[in-house]
């Protein structure tokens, strides 16, 4: 992924440098921009126009893929995680039903508009700070078609920001978070990056786009991380602490007061028992039982989630992470819709 991703941005320099004019250059990246977020709309357009037509439903989940793997402090592997994922829900070895009883096969439930073509925006020279605008738009296009709730399919944890952003302007107003994952990923900028997957929430608690962040499962923090925590008024629920905390982040009650919750689970949030297939293997982290207890019995209106950070590249042969990202896809869908 690391060597695609630089074969695009060397292409576009060669065009810099070969004095091939600005302005046919930007040109070129607006039409590749425009068929990219027309693919969505029409997407979102048609799944919507199909949900309301068979009606009786209040809020529908709807996945976006977002391939992105170049923000990643170590392995880039997440960039291919989406399809994985998908092959995962669909591979037959389950049925489509989840553990609340809710059937995925049913469109009133469950929809897919597709993915962000992240690499072939990067290989017209989009560059970040525009690539994590049309994030942003395309969870809206997918917001645009009332009931659908869009179910985030990542790619690393920087895709977390433009999404929540999104979900939050879009609602007009701050939102609760509800953040499951070993890091905090609250550097100011890690590495001299501000949309690293390690600065995510800071971006998001910089824009004021949530007012409460709970972070559960933190394993791997350091004082930066404490102190970005204190300053942003982060609730950070350490493994360390984990079973004198069990019964209160089992039973949370979120969204009063707010345009509603988002869910972010970065697959590490687990132990590498549970999830080898992760970029940054952290032991000692929470059981998949432990997950979908503060998943079912949370209270809240689910207004969006993601699911970031496996990295198919580092998953065991038969795909172990693979069907446990999808669980988690399914258990999410069903805490969504209704």
């Amino acid at each position: 992924m690391k060597s695609a991703g630089r074969m695009g941005i060397h292409y576009m320099q060669k065009l810099h440098a070969s004095n091939v004019p600005k302005e046919l250059v930007e040109k070129g990246q607006n039409r590749v921009i425009e068929a990219s977020l027309t693919l969505i709309r029409e997407r979102a357009k048609l799944k919507g126009e199909l949900v309301r037509a068979l009606g009786g439903v209040v809020a529908s989940t709807s996945l976006l893929g977002v391939p992105l793997g170049h923000n990643s402090s170590f392995l880039q592997g997440p960039a291919f995680a989406p399809p994985r994922i998908r092959e995962a829900m669909w591979c037959g070895s389950t049925n489509s039903t989840t553990e609340e009883g809710k059937e995925l096969d049913d469109p009133r439930i469950l929809t897919d508009v597709g993915d962000v073509p992240v690499q072939e925006l990067r290989d017209a020279g989009v560059d970040d700070d525009r690539l994590m605008s049309i994030i942003s738009e395309s969870v809206k296009l997918v917001m645009d078609e009332n009931p659908l709730r869009p179910l985030v399919l990542g790619g690393d944890h920087s895709i977390s920001y433009p999404v929540v952003r999104a979900v939050s302007e879009k609602l007009g107003g701050p939102i609760d978070i509800l953040h499951l994952d070993a890091h905090p990923d609250i550097y100011h900028a890690f590495e001299g990056n501000k949309y690293s997957h390690a600065s995510s929430f800071a971006r998001i608690m910089e824009g004021g786009y949530a007012r409460r962040l709970l972070q559960v499962g933190i394993r791997s923090i350091n004082k930066e991380g404490r102190e970005q925590g204190k300053r942003f008024g982060v609730e950070q629920y350490e493994m360390r602490t984990y079973s004198q905390d069990r019964q209160f982040l089992e039973n949370l009650k979120l969204g009063e007061g707010v345009k509603g919750v988002y869910i972010s689970v970065d697959v590490d949030c687990m132990d590498p028992a549970f999830a080898p297939g992760v970029s940054h293997i952290e032991p000692g982290g929470l059981s998949f039982r432990d997950v979908l207890n503060i998943l079912h019995n949370l209270q809240a209106d689910v207004v969006g989630a993601d699911v970031v950070e496996f990295n198919p590249q580092r998953d065991t042969v038969d795909g172990m992470t693979a069907m446990v990202a999808a669980k988690l896809v399914r258990e999410l869908t069903a805490k969504i819709s209704k």
